[in-house]
């Protein structure tokens, strides 16, 4: 009989470890069978004593039980009516046979799986395999003493696990600052606690309303107040900071050495943005402590997570910080309504979106850790739908290393917890070890790209989003932090140098066509040598194109006060060009005519989404029939396409 995937990774676990969780497993299966009509038999609580101990840890026990049919509800796992009997029992025999040859010592396991075995006892362990360990070097003297328990399981070189092992340290060190009274009410002193509870208030009220069943609690709409508030009226985003002597714009030009304040606060790294026009240097301490950050409220997506993961549990949410080793940082916060935790990244104020960075920012996640004041946490799992491809890339330490490595983090922190809040948490992280073990399927709000920082700074980091698709380019025009102080969004293209430019973010340039497009369906850009022409138009096998671009206010808390707009487009034979601006749930045509003219009647909407559409044209060459900004290649200036938002606090 051959084995299922499920079966051939239980058969991975040692003799006494297999023999073990099969009994319960068959013990599961045969009472679905012998008493199909009887309910409590299709149902396993997650919570359950025996379940929790002698399968979730077990490699490959709960993958049998999908495999058998068992389906996943919120604290159970559910055999449902509809699932087949047939399929139960083929998995059942298998696990039998397998049982039996065992007992009769016909199945010898190898010993590198009894020792992978031995490093799946534990309910920390994430819903990954783990690969077999090999003998590691002596620690050198002076190492770390829980390295030295840890590293007898490594198989990578000892400078890999002990860099990684100091990551863990170093994080789990950090959180239990933001645990400080002191800080926590300077933080309070800072955050608009009533106007944040009434909003949130407000806005479960309103759920309610809408929806008498709500389940969702007060801190659930908190956490969404005080997203809004951190991103559009508390913290701002650094690119390059203004020049210090004469305000202007400013490059990154390396490093400066930390002052002893600089080190005081954290501030290990100091960049120098040099100034061009004064050939002065401005320095932008990356501070890591969160009580200064109280005081700059500035900074990249470091400086982001760490502010607000304090603010939240100074509002007493209970929140850990993020670690993602592709170069990210954010914060999840339990919901207690919900019984789970929640995705929420304050530089994009989004929440409960965790495929956000592998499916919208195509990011290749490898590691993601949690870390509280009471535990870390593997979660890499919450935020991939791509597991196998995940696991691929997780080569800096054997699984089994770092399991063991997260469990003595995690029992020595927990000492002197009491036996209720021991009991919290392992309940709490069942529940999430069971969600890691089925991706789910990204939601529309995780498929775009990364919104804050320059899209320059984006595009050198790859997080955009896949623009390859030629459906859907993605990008979505935000305000910055000088667009947001200067009320103003100007963007132009020029055709002849195929680059934009945002002349309200200091005249940032951003290369290619189709590099800030939301979405392109069969258009492509043509240069004709011969005519020294250039222009945008639909693929010869297409019969329509269109391309649009996309501008949301809303993440700034503003709207639109006025629109300023010039597009161009050429038509030939029967060729047409159709201009539509959409602006909240108000649309204009707008003539194609290469001028600026003001839109009437947009004030007040939060978005703005134009869009091209080129049909017609006659005979073998009507695809070229209809164009957009067209432009000789010998002009040296002149743009083809030009939007001018001004820009109002949203009432």
């Amino acid at each position: 009989m051959s084995l299922s995937p499920a079966v051939t990774t239980l058969c991975e676990n040692s003799t006494d470890v297999f023999l073990d969780a099969a009994k319960l497993l068959l013990t599961y299966a045969d009472n679905i069978l012998r008493y199909p009509n009887v309910e409590k038999y299709r149902s396993i609580r997650i919570g359950n004593p025996t379940f929790s101990t002698k399968l979730l840890p077990i490699k490959g026990a709960v993958e049998c039980l999908f495999e058998m049919g068992f389906e996943e509800a919120e604290t159970h796992l559910v055999f449902p009516k509809a699932a087949s009997v047939e399929q139960l029992r083929l998995v059942r025999e298998s696990i039998a046979a397998e049982r039996d040859q065992r007992l009769k010592g016909e199945c010898p396991v190898p010993p590198a799986a009894q020792r992978v075995a031995s490093a799946q006892q534990s309910p920390t362990a994430a819903a990954a395999p783990a690969a077999a360990p090999t003998a590691a070097p002596t620690p050198p003297a002076g190492a770390p003493s829980q390295l030295a328990e840890f590293s007898a399981q490594q198989p990578s070189s000892l400078e890999s696990s002990m860099s990684f092992f100091l990551i863990l340290q170093s994080n789990f060190q950090h959180v239990l600052q933001y645990e400080s009274p002191e800080l926590q009410q300077k933080a309070l002193s800072v955050i608009p606690q009533q106007k944040l509870s009434d909003a949130a208030g407000l806005g479960l009220n309103q759920a309610r309303e809408a929806d008498p069943g709500c389940k969702l609690g007060t801190e659930d709409f908190l956490v969404l107040e005080l997203l809004r508030w951190f991103k559009q009226s508390f913290f701002s985003w650094v690119n390059c900071l203004p020049c210090s002597h004469c305000g202007g714009p400013t490059q990154n030009a390396g490093s400066l050495s930390p002052t002893t304040d600089d080190l005081h606060w954290g501030a290990q790294r100091v960049e120098n943005h040099f100034c061009q026009s004064c050939r002065l240097s401005t320095r932008f301490p990356r501070y890591n402590n969160p009580e200064k950050l109280l005081q700059t409220r500035r900074g990249r997506c470091g400086e982001w997570a760490n502010c607000f993961t304090l603010c939240c549990r100074a509002m007493g949410l209970e929140a850990r910080y993020i670690w993602d080793s592709t170069d990210h940082v954010w914060t999840e916060v339990y919901s207690a309504a919900q019984r789970r935790w929640l995705h929420c990244d304050p530089c994009e104020n989004v929440c409960d979106k965790p495929l956000l960075y592998e499916v919208g920012w195509g990011k290749k996640l490898a590691y993601i850790l949690a870390f509280s004041k009471d535990q870390v946490v593997d979660v890499t799992w919450r935020y991939s739908c791509k597991h196998a491809e995940v696991l691929r890339r997780r080569t800096r330490v054997q699984e089994g290393w770092l399991l063991h490595a997260i469990d003595g983090l995690n029992a020595s922190r927990q000492q002197p917890l009491s036996s209720d809040r021991k009991k919290e948490l392992t309940q709490r992280l069942l529940v999430e070890l069971v969600e890691f073990i089925s991706p789910k399927k990204p939601k529309p709000g995780e498929l775009g790209g990364r919104n804050s920082g320059s899209l320059a700074w984006r595009v050198a980091r790859g997080e955009t989003g896949a623009q390859a698709s030629t459906q859907a380019a993605g990008f979505v025009f935000s305000p910055t932090e000088t667009e947001k102080g200067n009320k103003l969004l100007h963007v132009r293209y020029s055709a002849i140098k195929d680059q934009y430019c945002r002349v309200s973010n200091d005249n940032e340039t951003i290369p290619g066509w189709d590099g800030c497009l939301w979405t392109k369906e069969s258009v492509f850009r043509k240069e004709e040598c011969d005519w020294q022409m250039v222009y945008i138009a639909r693929t010869e096998d297409s019969s329509v194109g269109r391309i649009s671009w996309k501008f949301d206010f809303a993440p700034a808390g503003m709207t639109i006060q006025s629109v300023s707009i010039k597009v161009s487009s050429t038509t030939f034979h029967s060729g047409k060009v159709r201009w539509h601006v959409q602006a909240g749930d108000k649309s204009k045509e707008v003539p194609g005519d290469g001028t600026l003219q003001v839109l009437p009647g947009l004030c007040g909407s939060p978005d703005l989404l134009v869009e091209a559409e080129l049909s017609g044209g006659d005979g073998d060459t009507s695809w070229q029939h209809a164009q957009l900004f067209r432009q000789s290649l010998k002009d040296e200036e002149g743009s083809s396409f030009e939007v001018i938002v001004s820009l109002q606090e949203d009432s």
